[in-house]
């Protein structure tokens, strides 16, 4: 019997590996034969790095860049087991949960250290790079990026603009020459799960600027300043970025990489499976066991159990589902390709307890999950 265990991580318990270990202890206890098939995986938010590294047996970097206020941070990027492919969450280096609250200003916060750590992959030999850009802190369009990999933006006395998103006010030229020579061998995958433009009322500013700390007068400055930052893309580069579908993810660094870096906007999960091969690995599989933190009616938007579901079902593998709590609408994730689901937390304890308890629980449920199906295959 082969037995896929693919689940994303379990936020503050679990990683990915870890559910994935716990899962076949439980199964094992039940069906001590079977080939558990353990698949780290993620939707390239958070623990997507730590997911593919453990999947593939590669390695972590640690690199000091440069933080979204401009100070430095160490971040930390993965290189797969291929030693080709590299991946990069952009909320390592310039994420949210970098800037204290009372700090946050997205008039100079800078997707600058991002762009630092792609340096980084791309002399060491890297050929592909997947970033997820959830969580940024930031709303400069990428214009910070793009600076670490050698563009220029000038003002009208052709002096180089400041980071942030307020600088881009003065833009009047980019410069592109400068752009890193080692890119033109590079393919980058943006894990974008989100399809706001860069500007207008579903834009970068206005639907994500609030939490980063811009007021109403502040989100049509900023959306204002991309405006003018897509106009010079366009005039400068020959390239429109400003309705491309996810542009405005990230503060717009989603517009930056695409336009600066010819980057390709696609399912986050989609290029986490794609990159794992999943297809290939669970050929032949009896069952998939898949899972996340909560399961409610927003998994069905993109989240890891219902991409491997997809990815089961055309295989005609039965796909089961865990969770450490059921919220509204999870029933929905019936209809994309979900036989079951389950909540690994078996009575009613304190959110601290559930955390902490998260590798028995998940050992617990997968030893349940195992008893009733070696029931339905001797029923079948």
């Amino acid at each position: 019997m082969k037995i896929i265990l693919a689940p994303d991580s379990f936020k503050e318990s679990m990683t990915s590996l870890e559910v994935a270990e716990s899962l076949e202890k439980g199964f094992k206890r039940v069906l001590p034969n079977a080939d558990c098939v353990k698949i780290p995986v993620a939707d390239g938010g958070e623990g997507t790095v730590q997911a593919l590294v453990d999947a593939t047996g590669g390695t972590l970097v640690t690199k000091t860049v440069t933080g979204p206020l401009s100070v430095p941070v160490e971040a930390t990027y993965g290189i797969l087991g291929d030693q080709n492919t590299a991946v990069i969450e952009m909320a390592e280096a310039s994420g949210l949960h970098l800037v204290p609250e009372a700090k946050r200003n997205p008039l100079v916060t800078t997707t600058r250290g991002t762009g630092e750590l792609i340096r980084d992959a791309i002399e060491r030999g890297i050929k592909k790079i997947v970033i997820g850009i959830g969580g940024s802190a930031t709303n400069d369009g990428g214009a910070g990026m793009a600076k670490a990999l050698g563009v220029k933006f000038l003002n009208k006395e052709g002096n180089e603009l400041g980071d942030g998103g307020g600088a881009l006010a003065e833009l009047a030229v980019i410069d592109p020459s400068g752009l890193h020579s080692a890119l033109k061998n590079v393919s980058i995958e943006v894990a974008c799960d989100v399809d706001n433009p860069l500007t207008g009322p579903r834009g970068a500013s206005a639907v994500f600027g609030p939490q980063k700390g811009a007021t109403p007068e502040l989100v049509e400055r900023l959306d204002q300043n991309l405006a003018q930052y897509a106009l010079r893309i366009k005039e400068d580069l020959g390239i429109e970025v400003d309705k491309v579908k996810g542009a405005g993810a990230a503060g717009g660094l989603g517009a930056g990489l695409y336009g600066f870096l010819g980057a390709e906007l696609k399912s986050g999960v989609d290029i986490i499976l794609d990159t794992l091969e999943f297809s290939k690995q669970i050929e032949g599989a009896d069952l998939v066991v898949t899972g996340e933190g909560k399961i409610d009616h927003q998994t069905i938007h993109g989240k890891t159990p219902v991409g491997v579901a997809k990815r089961a079902k055309q295989q005609q593998i039965p796909v089961i589902a865990i969770a450490g709590s059921l919220g509204k609408g999870y029933e929905l994730v019936y209809n994309e390709g979900i036989d079951s689901v389950f909540s690994i937390v078996p009575a009613v304890v304190p959110l601290s307890e559930a955390l902490a308890n998260g590798k028995t629980y998940a050992e617990q449920c997968a030893r349940n999950i195992a008893s009733v199906y070696l029931i339905g295959r001797n029923i079948t």
